[in-house]
């Protein structure tokens, strides 16, 4: 046997006495889903066409936890809580965000606003041109004003100095109420006023409208207490001296 000979056979010989030293790689193994019931089961049970019965299951838990890989909630641990029924309910709605007609049809485009479902969409006629993407509206106290206006002022890169914070994208369109957008957490609390998106549903949604466009708000935020009287649109409008209901 020449040198080539032996060396081939001596790495065959260490592969063999390796592969019997190492165990074999284990196969990876499921984590169970062991999430509890949540505040909005059957609503998401409904939503997945499972039991309803309002109480979680490996089988429920299970489903929750694709539903929330597929929409992008993190964790997507099966619990059904409010960032997953409010992505949930942006789910529902976009079939036709305007089923139930709330948001008036017309020839030119409309933002629709609707604080009960917490959520916005873009309308021209009937032809929705921005899809339904979750917002966060006013706080208790600081509700979000309903009523028709329309976007009299923007600015990409807009700063508060009333509340010491960046308003990327901001359109306003009632004083100093402005859809704009954010890196918090839009499932908790509220704004001071403004209506609060994604950054990047806002960076589309700045694409999306222009000044003058009609701004529909109506309904009200889920927690807040006070009904605020509808407002028209002023007849008059400048941009406010310190901008910013964030």
């Amino acid at each position: 046997m020449g040198i080539s000979g032996s060396l081939a056979a001596g790495t065959a010989l260490a592969g063999l006495l390796l592969s019997l030293a190492l165990p074999a790689a284990a196969a990876p193994v499921a984590v169970p889903c062991e999430s509890g019931t949540g505040p909005y089961q059957r609503e998401l049970e409904r939503h997945l066409r499972l039991p309803v019965d309002g109480r979680q299951s490996p089988a429920d838990c299970a489903a929750i936890s694709v539903f929330q890989s597929r929409n992008g909630v993190r964790p997507a641990d099966g619990y059904a809580g409010l960032a997953t029924y409010r992505t949930m309910l942006v789910v529902e709605a976009r079939p036709n965000p305007n089923a139930a007609g709330r948001c008036p049809v017309r020839a030119y485009r409309v933002a629709c606003v609707d604080l009960g479902r917490q959520l916005m969409w873009v309308q021209s006629g009937s032809r929705v041109v921005f899809a339904p993407v979750p917002i966060r509206s006013g706080r208790d106290g600081h509700e979000t004003r309903t009523g028709d206006f329309s976007v009299y002022w923007r600015e990409i890169d807009h700063y508060s100095d009333l509340y010491d914070a960046p308003m990327p994208y901001a359109q306003f369109f009632d004083g100093g109420q402005a859809f704009h957008g954010t890196n918090g957490d839009l499932f908790g609390g509220g704004s001071h006023g403004c209506v609060n998106l994604r950054l990047d549903d806002a960076r589309r949604l700045w694409g999306t409208l222009a000044q003058d466009d009609a701004v529909h708000v109506w309904g009200t935020k889920p927690g807040t207490e006070r009904a605020l009287t509808t407002t028209a649109p002023s007849a008059e409008r400048t941009p406010p001296p310190t901008p910013g209901a964030r």
